[in-house]
């Protein structure tokens, strides 16, 4: 006697399919199966799956600025960890448990980064992820409160060359302008954002209290991880390091703002060679119309000191009883050391170019006369 044969699970799905096809078909079925065959016909037809276009990977003239760009520039951003490790709490004990994280731009071959004091502050040693994932120890060399700027250097693993990015001119920088940003928005690495420049010359207080001028105010998206991180033009040029966000929510709600690589260009050579900065004071607060208009003269400055004046209340005794208080306008400041003033960026980036007991010209029109007043810059005594 043969032993019975024992039917496999996929003969059996087989025979099923088979026996269920040899079932009967009523007509009233078949007909409701070809209707509804017609109908999906009928629809498939009015699908578009083809787009005309003059190439088959045709791209915009914006796409392509943006692939440049990000060709350009991204392997030359970096990721800074400030994230605590077992080497970090023995030489900063206070800094386990805060983790953060920002972005960098390399800016020369020996290198040196350029990111936010705000990223690395309290640290003096951070990890710094390069564009292929590896990752190196990263020292903190110097760092300026003032303008939240550090610099922080690395010794880059055998074999890898770095890419730089080029530094551009933040005073070209308008109103409409394209802006591109690259960095690592929380903790995604190389994420490319884009925007236009919203504004220019805006003021913004950085933790220090110190008030910074020529803010850029940008729509490209910046979150956190960003800070730090390049504002590039449409070159791949560097105009303004990444730096805050104006978001009750803590993400990108479309204005962010970037500090002008202008003033950074006199802050990196000393954060480099000396690990802080020496600047000078000028002790004034000015806004942009038809020169600078003095807002404000600090008490004791050097402006104070030499002179300048600022916006005052004058009461004139109109009798019986009557007094007009009338607001006139303060010194408004046309050239300095004969070169025009045309932004608020440019005087304070000249006037931090200078040292402490340099002296500088203010050209300035006072009632309606151009007057000549020479300012003895100090040492600026703000943290």
């Amino acid at each position: 006697m043969k032993p019975k044969q024992r039917i496999k699970p996929l003969d059996a799905l087989i025979l099923s399919a088979i026996l269920s096809c040899a079932l009967p078909v009523t007509p009233a079925a078949f007909a409701a199966a070809g209707k509804a065959q017609a109908q999906a016909q009928k629809i498939s037809s009015k699908l578009v799956t083809t787009v005309s276009s003059s190439g088959s990977d045709h791209l915009t003239e914006d796409e392509e600025v943006n692939i440049r760009v990000y060709k350009v520039a991204n392997r030359g951003v970096v990721n800074i960890s400030t994230a605590s490790s077992a080497e970090e709490a023995l030489v900063n004990p206070n800094n386990v448990g805060r983790d953060s994280f920002g972005s960098g731009s390399i800016i020369n071959t020996d290198g040196y980064i350029l990111t936010n004091y705000h990223v690395v502050d309290g640290f003096d040693h951070v990890r710094v992820t390069l564009y292929d994932g590896s990752v190196v120890h990263g020292a903190v060399v110097g760092v300026d409160p003032q303008t939240d700027l550090a610099i922080v250097k690395i010794d880059p693993p055998k074999g890898v060359k770095l890419t730089i990015i080029a530094l551009g001119d933040s005073e070209k920088m308008e109103v409409g302008r394209k802006v591109l940003a690259i960095g690592n928005p929380f903790g995604l690495d190389r994420t490319l954002t884009d925007g236009i420049v919203s504004s220019v010359g805006r003021t913004m207080n950085t933790a220090s209290g110190r008030a910074i001028k020529g803010i850029i105010q940008t729509d490209a998206a910046i979150n956190p991880g960003n800070s730090g991180g390049p504002l590039l033009d449409s070159q791949g040029r560097m105009i303004g390091i990444n730096t805050a966000i104006f978001s009750k929510a803590g993400q990108s709600a479309g204005i962010g703002f970037a500090i002008p690589i202008n003033i950074a260009k006199n802050i990196i050579p000393q954060l480099i060679t000396h690990h802080k900065v020496s600047r000078p004071e000028i002790g004034l607060d000015v806004v942009l119309l038809q020169g600078l208009r003095v807002k404000n003269v600090t008490k004791g400055s050097p402006a104070d000191a030499a002179g300048i004046q600022g916006p005052k209340i004058v009461q004139y005794n109109l009798g019986n009883g009557f007094i007009l208080n009338k607001a006139e306008w303060g010194d408004t400041i046309t050239e300095i050391d004969g070169q025009k003033v045309t932004t608020i960026d440019g005087f304070f980036s000249y006037i931090e170019s200078k040292k402490p007991d340099q002296t500088v010209t203010l050209t300035i029109l006072r009632a309606g006369k151009t007057l000549k007043i020479p300012v003895k810059l100090t040492l600026s005594t703000a943290n």
